[in-house]
């Protein structure tokens, strides 16, 4: 009996044409990214090769990294004793020593300070030195500055004229401050009013509940103010102190000092500052060498993400790779090690090799319409952040006299890695960021 005919199948519907469309272009992107992978894998015959960077290399991906970093130069005005060290130990989170270490000279009036590394500063901090001195030309300091400032840059700037709340003889400081203002307006300005304990009453021990409501504080603050009317954008008023100080919290105001920044620099600079002055974001571990290191990994964990974002897969991964050798090559120098980059980049490979899945999964999920950029930062931020506790747990086992232990590195990152996942994923996605 022959069969009969088949009867037409009905037309498909517009949405599964489309649902159809998009499948194919899933598959086709994903098969495309398989390739990729497959080539990779044979040309890198080992994870150490992924992280093998010559300085040719190196020097053109710094110059990339520099081009796209949220970089933010904040100049220092003030006299010396009057809490501009103390402003950048605030919000680098870094000792005395180093930072002291770590400004060089600029110019015959100026220093410098770059954040976390001259080679990819997050933040530039400027200092003017000598301030005050009655020897020294306040006109030609003010060129000195003004011709600096001249100088065009992609990078935000902001003016932080720091005032001893105890301090009424600011003549040269509001001079230098009104013609800085008027040559170039469109840089904000904060005033940083400092040393508040210096008014407390004497059977005042600590700080109370921010900001202090005592009535002297108040009334000479605002007088402060009247005297610099004009010259800035916002106040803030701070007390940083040190441990030995018995004051609590060290950082007075700090808080207060973040939200005034990040209220005055453009989105991307001030979600930078945000994340590095965000008290949830470090952790006190009561150890100097990792205490300081924290700070630093922090610095280039916002940076790997802010690389990260970049919505295509692969193109970032040799930033990524540089910035993390060069984060392990600076958590090195920190506990005595100096390395080239091609031995930093060997201890990534000999302590990371166990997250090679993670960085694959990271750069794959960039497919995910809407939600790829933003997962692909977070996890680059993390895992980041886990390499750099890896290396301080590494370089630790080296200055102890030990030999590092491969599963105890593994063991810190992974915890790392999930707890830094959480953290970065939901300090992006929950609303507070400026």
């Amino acid at each position: 009996m022959p069969d009969r005919p088949q009867p037409p199948k009905p037309p498909a519907s517009p949405e599964k044409e489309q649902t159809a469309a998009e499948r194919s272009r899933f598959s086709r992107l994903f098969n495309e990214t398989l390739d990729q992978l497959k080539g990779r894998f044979s040309r890198m015959g080992n994870v150490a090769k992924l992280f093998s960077v010559s300085d040719e290399q190196l020097a053109e991906i710094l110059a990339r990294v520099r081009e796209e970093l949220p970089t933010t130069e904040a100049l220092l005005l003030g006299k010396p004793q009057a809490g501009k060290s103390s402003i950048v130990r605030g919000i680098t989170g870094v000792s005395p020593e180093i930072i002291g270490q770590g400004f060089r000279p600029h110019t015959q009036n100026t220093q410098r300070y770059a954040y976390p590394s001259e080679e990819l500063p997050l933040l530039v901090f400027t200092d003017t030195v000598g301030l005050g001195d009655t020897r020294r030309d306040t006109q030609e300091l003010v060129a000195e500055l003004v011709e600096d400032l001249n100088v065009e840059t992609r990078r935000a700037r902001i003016l932080i004229l720091t005032v001893k709340i105890t301090d009424f003889a600011t003549d040269t400081l509001q001079e230098i401050a009104r013609q800085l203002r008027q040559q170039h307006p469109e840089i904000p300005c904060l005033l940083a009013i400092t040393c508040l304990h210096d008014l407390y009453a004497p059977q005042v021990e600590d700080h109370p509940e921010y900001p202090p409501e005592f009535e002297e504080v108040q009334r000479v603050a605002q007088a402060l103010e009247a005297s610099f009317a004009g010259c800035y954008d916002a106040v803030v008023c701070l007390d940083f102190t040190l441990e030995e100080d018995g004051f609590t919290p060290v950082f007075y105001g700090l808080e207060a000092l973040r939200d005034a920044i990040a209220d005055l620099l453009p989105e991307a600079e001030a979600r930078a500052i945000h994340e590095l002055l965000d008290d949830g974001m470090t952790q006190q571990l009561g150890d100097l060498y990792r205490d300081v290191a924290r700070r630093y990994i922090l610095a280039f964990s916002v940076m790997a993400a802010t690389m990260a974002a970049v919505p295509l897969p692969f193109a970032t991964m040799p930033v990524l790779t540089t910035l993390q050798v060069s984060l392990v090559g600076m958590i090195g120098r920190l506990y005595g090690q100096t390395l080239s980059p091609s031995q930093a980049g060997g201890v990534v490979s000999a302590i990371a090799g166990g997250f090679l899945a993670q960085l694959v999964g990271r750069e794959l999920i960039k497919f995910i319409p809407g939600l790829g950029s933003a997962l692909a930062a977070s996890w680059a931020a993390a895992y980041t952040w886990a390499l750099g506790e890896g290396a301080c747990v590494y370089f630790g086992d080296l200055m102890g006299g030990k030999t590092p232990d491969p599963q105890k590195i593994q063991a810190a990152m992974n915890e790392a890695f999930d707890a830094a996942k959480r953290r970065f994923r939901d300090h992006s996605m929950d609303g507070n960021d400026p």
